[in-house]
């Protein structure tokens, strides 16, 4: 190379520093925002457009759903929107349907005492095996059955991209990739899936940082819960005409809390384990879609409701019937189950619950969706209530067993923040490659829900 080449070179990386300088982390986003505009103009001039009509109207959309101003505001009342049908449209048909099913439980008792079956087999069976499958179905099925295609509903609209584009900013500040935020969103739907989405991300640095914090957010196995509890204790302490308002921002509440936890573990990897500078991308938004009506219907009731609602059953079941044999085997005048959660109920009481809590988290390790259905079989199996009558009945049987409103909002933000279910672990473990990273997906979010339960509950009990 010539003197002058490497002089003429010099030049310019010294004009690109100056630049960069003087314009600081928008040098790139400058740059690129100016070759993307030229070849707008350029297409402009070559390409023939019949649906410039469309456009517009997109665009003046866009203007509204994605501005600073009221871009993130609206977001959060179309979520608060969504919940608030999902919980006013779920409680008849979840009454309805707990009514039934434990009909038929009563039918299968009188069944089993006209056989003369033993009744170790009977509780095993009816009383475990049975009485979950009844719990799962009645409780999940109908906020499932309501959320999952309205939600399905925005995706097909193309909602979910102007939900990125609204947070990218938020994740570069955060010093991770915009990307982050598409994983995001696919981790509502099911935190494995988001992991799986976190391919995109070229960066392995940044792809980390977005498995590690997917499972912020809540996973449809995680909603029905959040809404059940939500619905019972934040809702129920209003009158009743305000109660579903009044949980559905609750829930939104905890969705921004799950949101706002993401950006800040996401920042913290980045000035620790992962360190490095964040690397930028452009996000093109899609044309807002008429809804095919055929697609809304199969993704959300057969590949979301009946397939989330199948593996909580195929998982909860089975849950049952063992929580039932471990509540109804003594050692020293106390059952396995109630040995366990002695065990465990300083840390349980420390963060603000209790032993039988923290063990049907433990228990509902392979799937989400079973925690709250193990927690039931785990108090019904000391002598409890039995019968299903809507959520004023599961109300009474956790009040019963000393839930109080601090119980309810600790449960709900361990049921947010805890560490990833089975098929998370098994993917995060495929998609890394790492022992070491898998280890850590599961500690960085339990040490958040420990950390974040004690010191609600250490502040709460002060006042």
């Amino acid at each position: 190379m010539s003197s002058m080449d490497s002089s003429g070179l010099s030049d310019i990386i010294f004009i690109s520093k100056s630049i960069k300088e003087q314009y600081g982390s928008e040098f790139r986003d400058r740059i690129v925002k100016s070759i993307y505009n030229r070849a707008g103009e350029v297409a402009k001039k070559v390409v023939k457009n019949n649906s410039e009509k469309k456009k517009d109207a997109d665009k003046k959309i866009d203007d509204i759903l994605t501005s600073k101003t009221f871009g993130i505001p609206l977001m959060l009342l179309l979520l608060a929107v969504v919940f608030w049908i999902t919980l006013v449209g779920a409680n008849y048909p979840s009454e309805l349907i707990g009514k039934f099913l434990f009909w038929i439980q009563d039918r299968l008792t009188d069944l089993f005492m006209n056989m003369g079956a033993p009744s170790w087999l009977h509780g095993v069976i009816v009383l475990g095996f049975y009485r979950t499958l009844a719990w799962v179905v009645s409780v999940m099925l109908p906020p499932m059955a309501i959320f999952f295609p309205i939600f399905t509903l925005l995706e097909d609209l193309g909602y979910l991209p102007r939900i990125a584009f609204n947070l990218d900013h938020l994740f570069k500040k955060a010093c991770a990739h915009g990307k982050q935020a598409l994983t995001m969103c696919m981790g509502f739907g099911c935190n494995a899936a988001g992991v799986i989405a976190c391919r995109i991300i070229e960066s392995p640095r940044e792809r980390l940082i977005a498995i590690l914090t997917n499972n912020f957010v809540p996973c449809n196995g995680r909603f029905p819960t959040l809404i059940a509890i939500a619905s019972i204790f934040i809702g129920g302490a209003v009158a009743p005409v305000y109660g579903p308002i009044i949980a559905s921002l609750a829930v939104v509440g905890l969705v921004i809390l799950g949101i706002a936890i993401t950006l800040l573990v996401s920042y913290l990897l980045s000035k620790t384990l992962l360190k490095g500078v964040p690397s930028f991308f452009i996000l093109e938004l899609p044309p807002y879609r008429k809804p095919q009506v055929g697609r809304i219907i199969y993704t959300s009731i057969i590949d979301r409701t009946i397939f989330v609602l199948g593996r909580a059953v195929a998982v909860a079941a089975p849950a049952g019937a063992l929580t039932y044999i471990l509540g109804n085997i003594y050692i020293n005048d106390m059952s396995i189950i109630a040995h366990a959660a002695h065990f465990l109920q300083p840390l349980g009481h420390a963060l603000g619950m209790d032993g039988f809590i923290l063990m049907a988290f433990i228990l509902g390790f392979p799937a989400n969706e079973i925690v709250l259905p193990i927690l039931i079989m785990s108090y019904l199996s000391a002598g409890s209530m039995v019968d299903f009558n809507g959520l004023g009945m599961l109300k009474k049987i956790l009040v019963d067993h000393g839930w109080t409103y601090l119980t309810a909002l600790n449960v709900m933000l361990f049921s947010l923040l805890h560490f990833p279910c089975g098929t998370t672990i098994w993917t995060i473990r495929k998609e890394t490659g790492s022992f070491k990273w898998t280890v850590l997906s599961a500690l960085i979010p339990t040490a958040v829900a420990v950390i974040v339960c004690f010191i609600v509950t250490q502040v709460a009990r002060m006042f």
